[in-house]
């Protein structure tokens, strides 16, 4: 049923988005210019860089103002939001995992802030309460980053994220007793915890410098053993290179607490791989020493490492390389490359459980242990299917599907007799019924078949006449499959569409499709993002300027570099946590990781020339673009908020419409991960209404 239009809603919406053009705040403008290769490239808003910047501080606020003052005028903002109140209040429940003995699982009590960690020591016996998040502060954004249980079940390791940024914490918890030990690791950032013996390994920086953490680059990481009851200064050194200091390290541990695996990576595509006997005390041995290629261990048994790769298989194979004799010529092919991704493997009661990707969607198979397939594992239905991955030797485990209308369900599954049963359905109070999904395949720019997710109503007319939501990434080899979200819930509770974009750059078909949207390709991405648009006119879905268009960080590039170039389009455009400075990215905190996908202004006069071809930041034109609304938060330190208070700026400096480009910037919030339920639901409330308001849509619940 569409969406009922309310007169006086009506009339509120229509003088609103025929409004006069916005005063901005005046943002200054320096003589700061750059040269790349010759060529002179101005950056007026550079001073905006500086967080710790009295001036900084006060565009921020500034600019909120204006945003929060044009978000209160919606006339249904606070309806929205106690609508999205409304559905996610109840109770959710993570799949239980066992663990060194006990079994674990993860609780949410309605409007929560963060979920609750508790074990039982049998399965359906009650649930002890072992690490609430929720007390550690006043406002929700402390939040729970990694677990790791100890082998003998005897500690859980966690580490704690404050205010949204990526620097964690590391403390010791006694599960038994529940007490806190007085272990306490900083500086910590992209670091598991791996238990050996009495003590785990863990990788970390050195103390930025005073007033740096959230924008200073993150080099020299090392990898440290913390013995229980130490001091971190007491912390050994494992390992180190400092010929390397960009290069980054993260340590594992084999079950059996045989071996140290030793991850190192230079960017966020391939890793090199280095194995010790913890044992023998053996000497450390290069198993891989490039980064060409993904190498991820799964089990080790007797001297024997699983590992899936993507060497000489786009597509992932899983290999075996006996530890004893680890040169590449004795590795021995377990499962081979197939026609469709291998995402992930399990070992689990003497079988192989593989996960594959097929269309975007998860397919699971069992093998044995020596490669020979078994059987399907029979999927209640279609969408993304996670779990498998808990105790290696019990034949029982869970995993949780979901859908684009439907929140996680969780199942329990018996590898002996290949059975599925519905474990614990979801309590969500919202009726996924009566909605249809169905994925189509449209043409992009240079020909290439692009996949796509189509959300609607069963009942929608394809006149032109809807309003449609598009989301997506496209980059760094991220799978993009089926998933619940309330904020698209409420979307199309209204009778709208959404779609669910599988652009290059991904990892929906393997390498080679994220090669062909990367570097020199990235315009892939954006061909693939506007052809989808053009599809969804063309198809009598829509018509232009009715299209929401959002992503978040490589998504918030994709947002920005296509409205750029496409802006007739899009009715609004929703660019969140972006990397909209192609040409400093690489600059701040961990973003020199991230040049395999993009390449840097300072590779060549080709690279260079490319990346400001298509840089948001550096694109922008006097011309009207749709309304606009920019998020970020102030203590994202993986995309650092300059990127987004430049751009938003800038674009306020050249729009030549009427519509509002405006830029929402939350305090106390980082790039996303373990944010609050309050402020998720704010900020997804903020989203719905800028877009139901420049949309011309009064929704009604």
């Amino acid at each position: 049923m569409k969406l009922n239009y309310l007169p006086a809603a009506l009339i509120l919406i229509a003088s609103g988005c025929q409004q006069t053009k916005i005063n901005y705040p005046m943002t200054k403008k320096v003589d700061t210019v750059d040269v790349y290769f010759g060529q002179q490239v101005a950056d007026p808003y550079r001073w905006l860089e500086d967080d710790n910047s009295d001036e900084t501080a006060q565009w921020v606020a500034e600019q909120n103002k204006l945003t929060f003052g044009y978000l209160e005028k919606i006339p249904f903002r606070e309806q929205v939001k106690k609508r999205l109140e409304q559905i996610y209040d109840y109770p959710k429940v993570g799949a239980p995992w066992k663990e060194g003995g006990r079994y674990f699982c993860f609780k949410k009590d309605g409007m929560q802030n963060q979920s609750v960690l508790y074990y039982s020591d049998t399965l359906g016996d009650q649930e002890t309460e072992l690490l609430n998040p929720n007390l550690l502060s006043d406002d929700g954004t402390a939040a729970l980053s990694t677990i790791s249980i100890s082998h003998d079940g005897r500690y859980l390791g966690y580490g704690i994220a404050r205010a949204g940024s990526d620097w964690n914490e590391l403390y010791v918890k006694e599960i038994t007793s529940g007490k806190t030990l007085e272990d306490h690791i900083r500086w910590v950032k992209f670091s598991g915890i791996a238990w050996y013996k009495g003590g785990f390994f863990y990788s970390r920086f050195p103390e930025p410098v005073d007033g740096n953490a959230l924008t200073e680059s993150n080099e020299n990481s090392k990898i440290y053993y913390h013995k229980i009851g130490d001091n971190q200064a007491n912390d050994k050194l494992i390992y180190e290179d400092p010929s390397h200091p960009e290069w980054m390290f993260s340590a594992g541990v084999s079950d059996d607490e045989s071996t140290l695996e030793i991850y190192v990576s230079e960017s966020t595509s391939g890793n090199a791989l280095y194995v010790k006997d913890l044992k023998n005390d053996g000497a450390l041995k290069r198993i891989v020493e490039t980064f060409d290629n993904n190498f991820i261990s799964i089990d080790i048994d007797n001297g024997k490492m699983l590992v899936l790769t993507d060497f000489r298989a786009p597509k992932y194979r899983l290999i075996e390389i006996n530890l004893a004799k680890p040169d590449q010529k004795n590795w021995v092919e377990v499962i081979p490359e197939k026609e469709n991704v291998l995402s992930s493997v399990s070992v689990k009661a003497g079988r192989l459980i593989a996960g594959y990707i097929k269309d975007a969607q998860s397919h699971y198979e069992v093998y044995s242990l020596k490669g020979e397939y078994l059987h399907d594992v029979e999927l209640p239905q279609i969408g993304t299917a996670d779990g498998f991955s808990d105790d290696k030797n019990d034949p029982v485990t869970f995993y949780t599907m979901e859908t684009f209308t439907s929140p996680s369900t969780i199942y329990k599954y018996d590898v002996n007799t290949n059975k599925s049963e519905l474990y614990r359905p979801s309590a969500i109070k919202f009726d996924g019924s009566g909605y249809v999904t169905k994925q189509v395949f449209y043409t992009s720019k240079d020909g290439t078949r692009v996949p796509m997710f189509i959300v609607h109503k069963d009942d929608v007319k394809l006149d032109g006449s809807n309003k449609v939501w598009m989301y997506g990434y496209g980059g760094f080899n991220v799978i993009m499959t089926p998933e619940f979200s309330l904020k698209q819930a409420l979307w199309l509770e209204q009778g709208e569409i959404f779609c669910y974009m599988n652009l290059r750059g991904g990892g929906e078909y393997g390498e080679e499709w994220h090669r062909a949207g990367t570097l020199m390709q990235k315009q892939n991405v954006f061909d693939d993002c506007i052809a989808a648009a053009e599809y969804m006119i063309a198809e009598g879905y829509t018509k232009a300027g009715n299209i929401v268009l959002e992503g978040g960080s490589n998504g918030g590039l994709l947002v920005g570099a296509v409205v750029n170039q496409r802006p007739d389009l899009y009715g609004v455009s929703i660019p969140r946590v972006g990397v909209m400075d192609m040409l400093r990215y690489h600059k701040f905190t961990i973003g020199r990781h991230w040049a395999t996908d993009y390449g840097t202004s300072e590779d060549s006069l080709q690279m260079f020339q490319y990346l400001l071809g298509y840089s948001p930041l550096h694109t922008i034109r006097d011309v009207a673009y749709p309304a606009t609304l920019v998020t970020t938060g102030d203590h994202d330190d993986r995309v650092v908020p300059a990127h987004s208070f430049k751009f938003a700026a800038t674009l306020q400096e050249h729009q030549q419409g009427a519509a509002p480009v405006l830029i929402r910037i939350e305090t106390n919030a980082g790039h996303g991960a373990g944010k609050p339920t309050s402020k998720w639901i704010e900020e997804s409330a903020d989203m719905l209404a800028f877009a139901f308001y420049n949309l011309k849509m009064a929704p009604t619940y």
